[in-house]
């Protein structure tokens, strides 16, 4: 599917800002684009302080559930930490358990099985959970939306602490259904006046952390000990926040940042194992390693196990085990990308079969019984990059189906799946990703209702593809010290984007070659007559025909170094081509 070039046009004081935050006007412009647009500015984009973050009292709730925990401790109650089983609530669950410990308590945890329970708190387990002693039940990055567990907890006398990032449940009129007489740590409820409303689950779990440092410590300052924990935390904290996909500005990006770099110096035993089974031992970290290498290991083991293993990594596990526990990972991450490969070629096939990538359809639903629910996520995940839907995949087994949905930019499936509520028998998530339950017989109903809503909602111009370009360079301006500059804005994520130029014009220097596996990626070099780069289109050597007919093209790229024998070159890795029109 072809993509639409969007150039933003250039910033009109990028050059004043240039020279007063002393970086390039390509620079200034990507900059500018993503709202730093003083010198003041740049300077906290691009080094971020952990002394800048936001103190605990300003996350609602944090600072009374941080003394409800600490009454706990001191009381000798049974706590137990109920975790989502995502990188977010791994971590999340991770830092609280540690937080704990540190503070002199003891707490179990609870981890639901994907497929057999499903996201949140469930009754079932509540009802296990009590009747086992717990006494205080902490959860972590879900509980909003559970009403009505939240009325059998206080029915037997249990306290809850729900802390989460997720929209909460809406009745008809669009008014929050909030869980009653539980204390709530969510930094994006209506009206809660937080000043970081994207913290993730891991986020808010290492703020209730700092929370309980505090309370233990008599004062705002904690000790050295819990400070020290604080700091290597955040390695955990930036996990979750990247994997889950939150705005990395502000705070979450200093958040991000520093725990990046702290995590190859991580003591935990199960983080150093995990950095080594990914290949990453002695690297330096980015957003991109997460995404790519570290979150899917941690996140295989809960859609094809359980991810109580994951937990044990993180918490308990000392260096033998935590090996063993990295090994186990590794081999349910390959078995996952086997299970996604095979559904999502059967899922491309439903599409097509269905009609539903024509042109007047706004949405793809579909469902299987032969489909893992673990993957489906993912596989959703593929199919709105390859088909720009808003898209839910419905694994079915005999009179019930878990189904998981991801969105595009600009249509909320929180608010789409609360629409279709009367299909529905649970649903939860945010604005980019969400998961639901219903019964079998429902599903047709579910589909239709979800389609036609798109429909009234989205027009064809949402579902065009774009490929938003931050500026256009010449080749001769292309650098090391752009590539640094650029280097220094990572991690990359959602609302930073790694950053996206255009040439111009440009003629093809000889002939491209296919390379990589299965001569998948197409080599070239291109010239605008003056200066001559490298480049190279990984996934695109199919466009090597349309490049050789044309033999002039301008490229959206990033700009990348190219260390190989020694030799140091700055070269092209590009995103997309565009070729001259045959009328031109």
């Amino acid at each position: 599917m072809t993509r639409d070039w969007v150039i933003a046009p250039p910033w009109p004081g990028r050059e004043e800002l240039a020279r007063r935050a002393g970086v390039s006007v390509t620079v200034a412009q990507v900059l500018a684009r993503r709202g730093q647009t003083s010198p003041e500015d740049v300077d906290r984009f691009l080094n971020p302080r952990l002394n800048d973050l936001y103190p605990p009292e300003a996350l609602p709730g944090a600072v009374r559930a941080a003394e409800r925990i600490v009454d706990a401790i001191r009381e000798q109650r049974k706590i137990v930490l109920y975790g989502d089983y995502d990188v977010d609530g791994i971590t999340g669950l991770a830092i609280l358990w540690h937080a704990i410990r540190l503070a002199g308590g003891e707490a179990d945890y609870y981890m639901p099985h994907r497929v057999e329970e499903g996201y949140g708190l469930n009754a079932a387990a509540l009802e296990s959970l009590i009747g086992a002693g717990a006494r205080l039940i902490v959860t972590v990055d879900c509980g909003i939306t559970a009403v009505e567990e939240a009325a059998a907890a206080r029915r037997h006398g249990v306290e809850l602490i729900i802390t989460d990032h997720h929209a909460p449940r809406t009745d008809e009129d669009g008014a929050a259904l909030l869980p009653g007489d539980a204390v709530l740590v969510h930094p994006a409820l209506n009206g809660s006046g937080s000043p970081n409303p994207h913290l993730s689950g891991a986020g808010v779990a290492l703020k209730l952390a700092w929370a309980i440092a505090q309370q233990c410590s008599g004062g705002s300052r904690a000790t050295p000990e819990f400070r020290d924990f604080l700091v290597n935390a955040t390695g955990l904290a930036a996990l979750g926040l990247i994997a889950d996909v939150v705005p990395l500005r502000g705070e979450n990006r200093a958040l991000a940042l520093h725990g990046l770099r702290g995590l190859p110096a991580s003591t935990l035993p199960g983080v150093v194992a995990l950095i080594d089974a990914a290949g990453l031992a002695n690297a330096r970290l980015t957003g991109a390693d997460v995404g790519f290498r570290l979150a899917p290991r941690l996140n295989a083991v809960g859609r094809l196990g359980h991810a109580r293993l994951a937990v044990e990594l993180l918490t308990r596990a000392d260096e033998g085990e935590a090996r063993r526990i990295a090994r186990v990972l590794e081999q349910h991450n390959a078995t996952r990308r086997t299970l996604e490969g095979r559904i999502t070629g059967e899922a491309r096939e439903k599409v097509r079969e269905t009609g539903q990538d024509a042109d007047d359809s706004r949405a793809i639903v579909l469902g299987s019984s032969g489909w893992h629910a673990g993957v489906i996520g993912i596989v959703a995940a593929r199919l709105v990059d390859e088909f720009r839907r808003p898209t839910v995949l419905v694994a079915l087994e005999n009179d019930s189906g878990q189904g998981s949905a991801r969105s595009i930019p600009g249509y909320a499936l929180h608010e789409a799946l609360a629409d279709c509520r009367a299909h529905l028998r649970a649903w939860g998530g945010h604005a980019m990703a969400g998961g639901l339950r219903l019964e079998a017989a429902a599903f047709d109903g579910f589909a239709d209702a979800f389609r036609r809503r798109a429909a009234s909602r989205l027009s064809a111009a949402d579902l065009r593809r774009r490929l938003m370009i931050d500026d256009v360079a010449p080749l001769s301006a292309l650098d090391e010290e752009l590539v640094r500059d650029f280097a220094r804005m990572e991690p990359f994520g959602c609302e930073n984007p790694a950053p996206v130029l255009a040439s111009d014009w440009l003629d093809l220097v000889g002939t491209p070659r296919a390379v990589g596996a299965n001569g998948a990626h197409l080599q070239l070099t291109l010239t605008d007559g003056r200066v001559q780069r490298r480049a190279i289109a990984f996934g695109q050597a199919k466009r090597s025909g349309e490049l050789c007919d044309h033999r002039r093209c301008r490229v959206a790229f990033e700009p990348v170094v190219n260390d190989f024998n020694g030799r140091r070159t700055v070269e092209l890795q590009i995103a997309d081509f565009q070729f001259p029109s045959r009328e031109s």
